[in-house]
C-alpha cells in the first residue's frame, strides 16, 4: 500500500492533486524545476503531511510518483531515480505550445509511448490528463456514490494501472481502463472524453472576466463510469490534438499548463 506521492511540477494540476492527496491521508512531496524553497507557501498551505524537495529526490522517495509538467519538459525528467517508478503522465502534447514532434503530428504514436521510450526502466500509466484543475478537485465523490466520475488509464503495465486506479479511487474518482499506452490517444486533447464532458455548458454572450468567473465557478457535471466508456470507444484517431476548452464561450483565453489560448 502506497503512502507517499511525489509530484514531479506543482502547478494547477499538481497542486490541485497535492490537496486532494493529503485530504486522503498520504503523505506529498512537491518538487518543480527550480527548487524546493519557491514552494513554501504551497508546502504550507498542504499542512503537515507535505514537504518540499528536488524531483530526483522525490522520485527516489516516494511510493508513486506523479508528473504534471508540461509535455515538452518530459526530456529534463530524472530517469535515473524514476526507474522501477509507478509514474503516473497527465502530460498532453498541444502543437501551439510544445516543440514540434512530426510523429506525434501524424499519429504515429501517443505522447505516453515516448514518455515510456524515454523513462525506458519507469512503469508509465497515463491518467488525470482529460480534466481540467478546478473540475478535478470539485468532482471528487466517495466510493459508491451515485454522481462520482470515471477518468480514463492506460498503461503496458497491469499491475502499476491497478494501483494507480487504487490512487484515483482513495481520491475521489473512478476509473475506467483504456487499455495500453497505444491506445492512450482516446483521452488526448480533442476526442469526446476530453474535458467537455465533466463541464457544463458555458452560456453565451458573456465578456471575458464573466467567462472567467464562469470558469472557476461552474460545478463539475458528473461522468459516470458507464457514459465515460462510451466516450473512450467515440474516440476517432485524427494526428496531432488542439488543446482547447471547447465548451467556453469563443473569444475565451484560457490557461493550460501555463499558456494561455484564445479559444476561436
Amino acid at each position: 500500500m502506497f503512502r507517499t506521492i511525489a509530484f514531479i511540477g506543482s502547478g494547477s494540476i499538481g497542486g490541485t492533486l497535492a490537496r486532494l492527496s493529503v485530504a486522503a491521508g498520504l503523505d506529498v512531496i512537491v518538487s518543480n524545476s527550480r527548487s524546493p524553497d519557491t514552494l513554501a507557501d504551497l508546502v504550507a498551505d498542504l499542512g503537515g503531511h507535505a514537504c518540499a524537495t528536488t524531483c530526483a529526490q522525490a522520485a527516489t522517495t516516494a511510493d508513486l510518483v506523479v508528473v504534471t509538467v508540461p509535455f515538452h519538459a518530459y526530456r529534463r525528467l530524472p530517469v535515473a531515480a524514476l526507474a522501477g517508478r509507478i509514474v503516473v503522465d497527465t502530460m498532453n502534447y498541444y502543437p501551439e505550445r510544445d516543440e514540434q514532434v512530426p510523429e506525434l503530428d501524424a499519429g504515429e504514436v501517443t505522447s505516453s509511448e515516448l514518455v515510456q521510450r524515454y523513462l525506458v526502466d519507469a512503469r508509465v500509466v497515463k491518467a488525470l490528463n482529460n480534466v481540467d484543475f478546478m473540475r478535478l478537485s470539485t468532482a471528487v465523490r466517495p466510493p459508491g456514490a451515485p454522481d462520482r466520475s470515471a477518468l480514463p488509464i492506460a498503461s503496458d503495465d497491469a499491475a502499476a494501472k491497478a494501483v494507480v486506479a487504487e490512487y484515483l479511487s482513495l481520491i475521489g474518482y473512478d476509473t475506467i481502463d483504456m487499455g495500453a499506452l497505444v491506445d492512450s490517444w482516446r483521452s488526448e486533447p480533442g476526442t469526446p472524453i476530453y474535458l467537455d464532458p465533466y463541464l457544463s455548458r458555458a452560456p453565451r454572450g458573456m465578456d471575458e472576466e464573466q467567462a472567467r468567473r464562469w470558469f472557476r465557478t461552474s460545478p463539475a457535471v458528473p461522468l459516470p463510469a458507464a457514459r465515460a466508456r462510451e466516450l473512450v470507444a467515440e474516440a476517432v484517431r485524427a494526428g496531432a490534438r488542439r488543446g482547447s476548452f471547447t465548451g467556453l464561450p469563443p473569444g475565451f483565453v484560457a490557461t493550460i499548463e501555463g499558456r494561455e489560448y484564445t479559444i476561436l
